[in-house]
């Protein structure tokens, strides 16, 4: 990765905040007593992994990543992406935590 100094509190501190709401916001769902309020903080998940997506999408363009970086980041957002769909459908179908 090549992102310049100055954009230590730019678009880098955009990305970091992106990418630690993800787990964030899956673990404060986890703590909610219903599946319902859990998924819905995995949809909430599924916007933060959107917009850390168009932030690596932002940087290759900058030229801050280079293709392969880019290529290897995004394919693992659109992973965590796809497995959040496939909870939140889980949960939505009544087949999550017991008692919830």
């Amino acid at each position: 990765m090549h992102f310049p100094s100055d954009e230590r509190f730019g678009l880098t501190a955009q990305m970091r905040r992106a990418a630690v709401s993800i787990p964030s916001n899956i673990a404060e769902g986890c703590g909610r007593a219903t599946d319902r309020d859990l998924a819905r903080f995995c949809s909430i998940t599924a916007g933060s992994a959107t917009e850390l997506k168009y932030q690596l999408l932002l940087a290759r363009e900058l030229k801050f990543l280079d293709d392969d970086e880019y290529q290897s980041l995004f394919g693992l957002v659109s992973e965590v992406t796809r497995m959040l769909k496939k909870y939140t459908d889980y949960l939505s179908q009544g087949a999550g935590r017991s008692g919830a």
